[in-house]
Formats: structure tokens, sequence, C-alpha cells
């Protein structure tokens, strides 16, 4: 038996690429400095496998941004409006690729990003490769190489990982009509072989490619590119050792063409798909060994050591031992970095902690299983298997997890809890006579940048050095600096800024019960930006509210409308590591109902616009649409519990950012959500395209101003998206906002950016008038 990983954790042990991104972004380190990090954290990380005794590690893992934006400069799928950045001699290859990945404003410049969307159902963001009719491609990146030849000579074992030819090419999207971009493979492929000519040439043995789409519903076209791509590897690579890794979801109908692959090992999850280990081991070849994925890459539980020794010895005793590879599920890059990192008991208690093992534990959980299997575990892992056990059978009889009064409110909702009092078209006419709103009334996502002296009061509050109403104080001072300034240059519905709040996941875990935190559980989220998911391990309730406080005060500042700000339960869900031991639609239903107490509240505190953000509903689409319907159903019910118990004149907002709508559309007109903000700017409004041809009923709000790159929009860049917008929605349904919060952008950026935004929605509606006139 041998030992892999799929990937490590990039962001380092301290988080020290988000620092050292950030510094070279801002001009205060040189791109020595930044590459030097790069360096260091790769280093790290091969050398902790190596001495956790892991046989194959993987290279290439590490990315200073998106591994999906490293491909695409590997085969030189650079989009043409950055050509002349490309062609700068003063310009790096560095300063091309982030210039792709957050657009570039400079020396004359004005270039927009490219797009980013889900890495399947995570909350991982990736780069979205943009394709051209007859692109061409070209060996452009030699990061590939120079990371292989970098672990080599650290004498570490290495396999480099490549993102699969066809995954890439299913990863990217068409930006003109009339071609298939799986059409591309003929001009992509020889350029994945030059990358496999120059690995072997360095001396690599093992290569590994990762097809996460052969888990998911493919075409009959797709299939037979898969065979012949693999075949022609295979013909030019003879002696080259390749692993094909699949991982999210089981390999279903796609197994026998999975199985008859020519490579040498095929990676499957038995973490998300435990039921297809007979399957799989009925189907493959003599030829072909298997790699079980039964260490959870993506989720925060210590792994039952008794279960995956069960699938060990069923593979063992029908290919051998010899064809069995032992590694986690997939990339440890959606797990934090290491548990030991875990010192405060007031964070985190003891008891939760032994339940839990992060990367660093998960390479050691690896190669125990290994040991174990193989019946050569010393003393030291004996003692690891006992203490598996003894930790897998407190979680079971904890008392700490489970609450009666909580599961019977679950057990009573009914479909009544989920419907609002009148349809929309009644809700619409009563909340305008309420609200009196303008013709195309601008807002906010919620969040005002974070700045390093709001970062700092909080740090200092939780150390001591600030007394509770010292903090309160402060936070007060820049909540009503940002409500005065929302009103000087006249932004319609406005928001507090959410000072107070670290994470908008985080911020209601660490109010609610059944929730627990950890100090340094960091995940990258996309680029340098990464978040600190809380953990769901027990019945959820709130215990008291958690918003209403800086609401109603920021309200009392003012006589516009201020958005009560609320983060929905499947975004919740979603975007924190979830209990394993009952179905996620409960634990999202006991969510809603404590979400839905809040919602009330802030009602009854006089706030008469309340937003309750659902960006991750897309991404939790099961892989495979014909379980869709299921998770569709309960999701959207979580959503209309929250916000259903609230009267007409009431206006209920939802947020969804960097989702693909045309295929969910019909579900998401059934959260019946008054108003509805989304990303669109980086899509140049290509994502509004689903709500008119579905006639989207409700109000929605088309972000005009993407903040997830620095550059600064125009006036005239937003009117025009404002044009685009109002071809195909009636302007009567629009709003006018940025695609999301301002949280992570910088305070001079934001003020021009919103400015203009106010700009462009005046002119529109003045035109819209005129026209109409």
């Amino acid at each position: 038996m041998q030992t892999h990983l799929l990937g490590s954790p990039r962001i380092g042990r301290h988080r020290e690429l988000k620092k050292a991104c950030e510094q070279y972004w801002s001009g205060k380190t040189s791109l020595n400095e930044l590459l030097e990090t790069g360096k260091n954290i790769s280093l790290q990380n091969w050398k902790l496998q190596q001495e956790a005794g892991i046989d194959l590690i993987p290279c290439n893992d590490f990315s200073y941004y998106d591994q999906v934006l490293d491909m695409t400069l590997s085969v030189g799928a650079i989009p043409e409006r950055y050509q002349e950045i490309a062609a700068r001699k003063s310009a790096s290859e560095h300063d091309l690729y982030f210039a792709m990945a957050r657009g570039y404003q400079k020396d004359d410049l004005d270039i927009t990003a490219m797009e980013m969307t889900k890495w399947f159902d995570t909350n991982y963001h990736y780069i979205v490769p943009e394709f051209q009719k007859d692109q061409p491609f070209r060996l452009f990146s030699q990061k590939i190489i120079t990371e292989f030849i970098s672990a080599k000579q650290a004498g570490v074992n290495a396999k480099p990982v490549i993102i699969g030819p066809l995954t890439y090419l299913l990863l990217g999207k068409e930006k003109e009509e009339g071609f298939d971009k799986l059409d591309l493979i003929h001009n992509l492929l020889p350029v994945y072989i030059e990358i496999l000519k120059e690995l072997e040439n360095h001396g690599a043995q093992w290569i590994q490619f990762d097809e996460p789409f052969l888990g998911l519903d493919l075409t009959e076209k797709a299939k037979e590119i898969y065979q012949s791509v693999y075949s022609e590897i295979r013909n030019q690579f003879p002696e080259l050792k390749i692993i094909v890794a699949t991982y999210f979801e089981g390999l279903k109908d796609n197994l026998s063409l999975a199985s008859s692959l020519p490579v040498d090992v095929l990676h499957i999850d038995l973490v998300r798909s435990p039921e297809q280990l007979d399957e799989v081991l009925n189907a493959i070849p003599q030829t072909l060994s298997l790699s079980l994925g039964i260490v959870d890459g993506r989720n925060i539980w210590k792994n039952d050591f008794e279960r995956s020794l069960g699938f060990i010895e069923k593979a063992v005793n029908t290919i051998g031992s010899d064809r069995v590879f032992i590694a986690p599920s997939c990339s440890l890059l959606h797990s934090p970095f290491d548990l030991d990192l875990e010192t405060n008991e007031n964070t985190l208690s003891p008891e939760i902690k032994q339940w839990m093992a992060f990367a660093k534990q998960k390479i050691h959980e690896v190669v125990a299983l290994k040991k174990l299997a193989a019946g050569k575990a010393d003393y030291q892992v004996l003692q690891q298997y006992a203490e598996n056990k003894k930790a897998i059978d407190n979680r079971k009889i904890s008392s700490l997890i489970h609450n009666q009064a909580v599961k019977d409110r679950v057990d009573i909702t009914t479909e009544n809890d989920a419907q609002r009092k009148s349809p929309f078209s009644m809700r619409k006419e009563n909340q305008q006579n309420v609200l009196q709103l303008p013709l195309f009334p601008t807002t906010t996502i919620g969040s005002f940048p974070q700045t390093k002296e709001v970062r700092a009061w909080r740090s200092k509050f939780k150390k001591g050095e600030l007394t509770a109403e010292q903090y309160d104080d402060l936070l007060k001072k820049e909540t009503e600096r940002t409500i005065r300034w929302q009103e000087e240059i006249g932004i319609d519905v406005l928001v507090h800024g959410e000072f107070e709040r670290n994470d908008m996941v985080e911020y209601f875990g660490e109010q609610l019960a059944g929730f627990a935190f950890t100090q340094n559980g960091w995940v990258q989220s996309y680029g340098s930006r990464c978040v600190k998911p809380p953990v769901i391990y027990g019945d959820v309730h709130r215990p008291h509210p958690m918003t209403v406080y800086w609401s109603h005060y920021a309200q009392s500042l003012t006589q516009k409308w201020v958005k009560g700000m609320l983060t929905g339960p499947v975004t919740i869900l979603q975007w924190s590591f979830v209990r394993d031991d009952q179905p996620r639609s409960v634990t999202c239903k006991q969510i809603a109902l404590a979400i839905r107490d809040e919602v009330n509240d802030l009602e009854k505190a006089g706030i008469r616009i309340i937003q309750i953000d659902e960006p991750a509903i897309r991404e939790g689409l099961p892989l495979r649409r014909s379980e869709w319907q299921q998770y569709l159903e309960w999701a959207v019910e979580a959503f209309r519990i929250s916000a259903s118990g609230v009267e007409d004149t009431t206006q209920i907002h939802t947020h969804m950012c960097y989702s693909e709508f045309n295929d969910i559309i019909q579900n998401i007109a059934d959260m019946d959500a008054d108003v509805i903000t989304i990303e669109c700017s980086r899509s140049q409004m290509e994502l509004l395209q689903a709500f008119a041809d579905f006639k989207y009923p409700n109000e929605i709000g088309p972000g005009v101003y993407d903040i997830h790159s620095p550059r600064v929009p125009s006036k005239e860049e937003m009117i025009h998206l404002l044009r685009k917008a109002q071809a195909v929605i009636p302007a009567q349904q629009l709003w006018v906002n940025p695609d999301c919060g301002l949280k992570t952008r910088h305070w001079d950026e934001t003020e021009k950016a919103l400015i203009a935004m106010v700009k462009a929605s005046r002119e529109a509606a003045a035109d819209f008038v005129l026209q109409e006139s």
C-alpha cells in the first residue's frame, strides 16, 4: 500500500501567503519577497508530509491566487485585453497573473478582471478560463516544471498535480457563440504533452490529473474525448505512472469510462460517496490500482479508523494490497492547517477539540491507517488508534450535542411557516406605500470597509485592552460616520456597515447555540481572502437577539431606511464545518428557525427592510442533476421559513453572488424574496439573461460594480451596464448596487465607486422618465 495527498493548504501555517500577497499588491514588498514566501510554504508542506511518512507528495498544488488561473497561464490562454501587459518588458509574469485575477487600473490602462465562480460545491472561488473560437494554446508559464524541480532538489518524492485537460476545458466559458469549448482539446492537448515531456525529462515518475468532472453528468461527446485524450497520453508516455483523481461525488454512470481509462491509479472519494466502493472494485481491470479517499478533506471531524479500516480491508481482499493507495478524499486546500494551534480552551473546549482533525492531523491519519491496515502499527500508532476510538465513541454520546426543545420545534414546523401572508404583487404595493422609494433605488450589499483601525479595535477588545463600553463607543462613531456619508452622497437604502462583525457567518455562529469556534481554522476562499468557518457540532438555536441592537441604533440616526443585515440558513450551513451525524437538511431547518426569530425581532424594532443573504444556495446544489430537486426543496423551504414571519409591509431582500442561475431560476423565484441582488458586473450582465427569459416577477438589483477587484469603475461604465439590464428587465423592477459587500475594499476606492454608482442611477432614472414622457 502507498499513501499520498491530492493537495495541501497553501495559505501557510499563519496565513503567510495572504499577508505577503497583500503587501506586494500595495507596493510595500518586492516580488522576490513574495516568491520567497511561496517557496517557504511549499517546502514546509513537503517536509511535513515527508516526515509524517507520506509516500507520494504533491507539488504544483501551491498557488499564489488560484490553481485554475495557474493552468490558464501555463497553457497561455491569456485573454486579448491583457496582451499589452504581457508584451511589456517591465511587467513580470506575476503582474500579468494578478491583473487577470484582480483587474488592472494604472499606467493609462483600465482592464477588468476575469470572471470568478465557485469550485464545484465548495466555498472556494476559481478564475474562469475564457475561450474564443479556435483558441490557441502554448506553453507560457513554467510553474508546473519549476515546482517539480524545486521539490526534487529538496529531496522530495514529488508527484506533480495538474488539472486534467477535460476538466480544464469544462471549467471554462465560451466568450463567443458558434463553437463548443470541448473542440479546443485538439489545440490544448499538445501543450499538455509538452508539459509532460518536460516533467519526464526532469525525472518525474508520477503525475496526478485532477478530473472531478468524472463525478458529474457528462455528454457522450465528453466521454469519447476522455478516452481519446488519455489514450494519446498513454501512447506518448508508456512509462509515466498516471493517477486520475475524482472527488466531491461518486463515479456512478461514469464508472465504466473511468475504469477503462489507460492510467495506473484511479482515485475515488469515499467520504462523499462511500457506497461506490463495491461497484468500483468489481469494475476495475487488473491493470488499475485504486486510491481510497477515506480521510475527509473538506471537514474537520476526526476520521473513524474502524470504519476506514473496513474499506481498506475490503479493497485489499478484492484486489490485493499492492494495488491499494490511501489518501484524503480531496485536496486538503479545504481544511485548516493545524489543530495544534488551537490552544484557547475558552474558544474551543477540550471535549469538542478531541473530535476534530485539521490538515496536519489528517496527514498523520492517512499514515496511521496504512500502518494499521498492513499490521505494522508500532506502539505510538496503536495508542493513536485507541484515542481515535475513544473520541469517536465520546462524540456519539456527548450531552453537548442534543437539545430536545430544538428537535421538537423542527418537528412541529408546518407549510404555513414557509408562506408570506400575501403574494408579491400585493406586498409590492403595500411596501411602496410605506417605503416611498424612487425609480432605480440605490443600496449596498451590507458591509463597508473594515479598516486596520476597526480590526485593531476588535483585537484589543478580545484581548481585554478595551472595555465593552469603549469598544461600543468606537463602533457607534464609525457607524454614524458611515450613515452620514451614505446620506451625503444620496444612497436611498442605507446599511450600518457591519463594523461589529468579523465574518458574515462566524458573527452569527458566535451567537447561536450548537456552534464552536477556532482561533486559527482559516481556509482560502479566493486569492488572499481567507475565512474561518464556525463548527456546527450540535443542535442550533438562538439564545438571544443577534443584530437588533446595531440595526436599531443605525436606524435611529437617520430618516432614511436602514436595512437589517442577516446571513441566511443555507449559507450559514454551507460556509460552516457541519456536523455529519444528522442530515444537513435538519441542521439547516434548525438554523432557519433561529434566523426567523431574528427577522421577527428586527421588524418589531422598526426595521422595515431586512436582507437575508444566500450567496451559497447555488453552491449547495448536488453535483448530479438527478439529486437537485431534493436539495432545492429543503433549501428553499429553509429560506422561506426564515423570511415568512413578517408583515406584508416589511421588504425582504436576499443576495447571491458568483452563481449561474439559468438552471435554478424557478427555485430562486420560489424563494419569494421581494428583492434579490446578484453579481453581474464581471459577466457584463450575462447572468441577468436567465431572469429575463424567465420573466422574473420580483425586484432585482444586478451588481454594477465588481468589488472583488481594486479598480474603480466609471459612471459611464455603470450606466452602460444599467442600460444592458434595462434591455432585459423592466426598469420598475431594477435596483442599483455593487456586486457584493465592501468589507475587503479600501475607503478611497469605495467612496469613488459609490459616488459614481449613485450618479449613474440618477442619470438612468432621468433618461427613463424622459423616454416614457
